[in-house]
């Protein structure tokens, strides 16, 4: 797939989410809900040295760590925002992108980010 292909992918998944709006942050395509709190990021190649990618929101630095040492073809840590336990996940590799993998993995982020009555939604 090509660039805007993956982007109007990952557009449809996390659009389809309760209030869930995009806007350009520092560059990338930025997921937000209600508003106010990001739950994930649409990254180009190049961006801070990232391949084309989406970052989500973890449970924190463990889980993180837990995914860098299981796939790190797959994920690998954000610049900037790592420290704060998101993690990148690589789009553009050989195998095509687990789209169910992906929409798990971006629900997980926004029920992170989202207010208590729209987390219960997603």
């Amino acid at each position: 797939m090509n660039r805007d292909a993956l982007l109007e992918r990952v557009s449809a998944i996390c659009l389809a989410l309760p209030e869930a709006t995009t806007k350009m942050s520092h560059g990338a395509h930025a997921f937000q809900v209600a508003g106010k709190k990001m739950f994930a990021y649409f990254t180009d190649e190049g961006h801070h040295n990232a391949p084309i990618s989406i970052t989500v929101k973890t449970s924190g630095r463990d889980e993180q760590a837990m995914l860098l040492e299981a796939d790190p073809d797959l994920y690998y840590m954000p610049a900037y925002i790592g420290v704060s336990g998101w993690i990148g996940i690589n789009l553009v590799r050989d195998e095509a992108p687990d789209w169910d993998h992906i929409e798990d993995r971006v629900r997980q982020s926004y029920r992170r980010a989202a207010p208590r009555k729209l987390a219960d939604l997603a």
